[in-house]
């Protein structure tokens, strides 16, 4: 289980905090979820299924980052502004996920200061893998043979 997971990431009184006010939803396979540039007002928890994250290169295909699974987070761009997606999302198979009111979390995390640290260090903990996620992709993608080796 990757260590960005919900479960490994927020302790369980947060975990279910959040839960209260998730719906579930589901995506059929081939949905894409959120597109990047437009406005981010939630975010979901995948229950089952594979989401992918892609990333628009400009002349050519837009190049998948990463697949995410079980109780990963699909989307973080919610919680900083200009709160516009990242990245883009697409179901690549059905998914089971909870869906979250990124406004409704953000104003708990205004009142719960423990709940507030738990999902910035979660989320942060999103963003760094999902940052190396997409150098090593990119440099996978596009970069000569040999350029993203350590130095």
């Amino acid at each position: 289980m990757n260590a960005t997971t919900i479960m490994r990431a927020l302790p369980a009184e947060h975990r279910n905090q959040l839960l209260r006010i998730a719906r579930e939803v589901n995506f059929p396979q081939g949905t894409r979820i959120f597109e990047e540039g437009r406005r981010a007002d939630r975010f979901w928890i995948i229950r089952s299924g594979t989401v992918t994250l892609d990333m628009h290169v400009p002349g050519r295909r837009a190049a998948i980052i990463e697949n995410l699974g079980i109780n990963e987070l699909v989307g973080w761009s919610w919680l900083f502004p200009p709160h516009t997606w990242q990245l883009g999302a697409e179901a690549m198979s059905p998914v089971r996920a909870y869906e979250f009111d990124a406004t409704a979390v953000r104003l708990l995390c205004q009142t719960d200061t423990e709940l507030r640290a738990a999902v910035a260090e979660w989320v942060g903990q999103v963003i760094a893998h999902r940052l190396q996620a997409a150098r090593t992709r990119l440099l996978d993608l596009y970069a000569p043979y040999g350029s993203g080796s350590p130095r």
